[in-house]
């Protein structure tokens, strides 16, 4: 039989066929006296037996083991067994995830422990679209730095305090409409206003481990998305904030929260 008429037969595609040969596990048959390949029965019941190992999710690499020795069944089986719980297991973590995000409403992007945190971040995007991207963007990199155990720290600090409030709000409304022609004054009270919103937040941060890389990081993602004025909000309310902490003699290592709040 012609390669057309054997893969037909398998229910596998020529290309599938050709790449069996050149990679030996199914024998190059001899050629008729037009230089086509010629195929008999057996070539059949191999690739035969061949499919329905792959479809099991045997490696190409161990199939002539089992082929040719049926005694490595029972090990194959075993480990067969175990990659299909390994990914059942996967799987099933995989729609837990999906569901948590659908449930809140959440970005797929967003981090599954961050899930509860997607309609604050829907409620910012009506007031400051810009600092709503910031925001979630930021949280997408704080997760992949800080890992599995320090997201969900960090999700369980969102969740004991109310971050997005009426006061919140309007801290983000005017930190968003700053610009070149706001006045130093009016920066200045923002940051008076941060100082006194966002204490109480720092002050029980949990103790999660930013370090150099990610801090680095933060400053360098703000410093491409705040204007000159976010910049110097930002500044003013983190000089303000330690400043006053000291005169409290409360150590400024304390605050172990992030470096730009907005």
């Amino acid at each position: 039989m012609r390669s057309s008429e054997l893969a037909e037969l398998a229910g596998v595609t020529i290309r599938t066929l050709r790449h069996y040969l050149q990679i030996g596990i199914l024998e190059e048959p001899e050629r008729s006296v037009n230089g086509y390949r010629d195929y008999d029965v057996r070539h059949l019941v191999r690739l035969l037996r061949i499919t329905r190992l792959t479809e099991l999710g045997l490696p190409l690499a161990s199939l002539p083991d089992v082929l040719d020795d049926p005694q490595a069944t029972e090990t194959l089986l075993d480990e067969l067994d175990r990659q299909a719980a390994a990914e059942i297991e996967r799987l099933t973590s995989r729609r837990a995830a999906i569901a948590r995000l659908r449930r809140h409403g959440a970005m797929p992007d967003l981090p599954p422990e961050m899930a509860a945190y997607g309609p604050t971040l829907s409620a910012v995007a009506d007031i400051a679209p810009d600092l709503a991207r910031h925001e979630h963007e930021q949280l997408v990199l704080i997760a992949r730095l800080v890992g599995e155990s320090g997201t969900s720290t960090l999700a369980g600090a969102f969740a004991q305090h109310a971050i997005f409030t009426p006061a919140t709000t309007e801290l983000l409304r005017r930190f968003a409409e700053l610009g070149p022609d706001t006045s130093e004054e009016a920066i200045e009270r923002l940051a008076d206003d941060m100082v006194t919103q966002y204490r109480p937040l720092l002050e029980n941060w949990p103790g999660v481990e930013f370090g150099t890389e990610l801090s680095s990081m933060l400053a360098a993602y703000g410093e491409l998305n705040f204007n000159d004025q976010q910049h110097l909000a930002n500044q003013l309310f983190a000089d303000r904030l330690i400043n006053r902490m000291t005169s409290e003699n409360v150590p400024a290592d304390d605050l172990a929260g992030p470096a730009e709040p907005a």
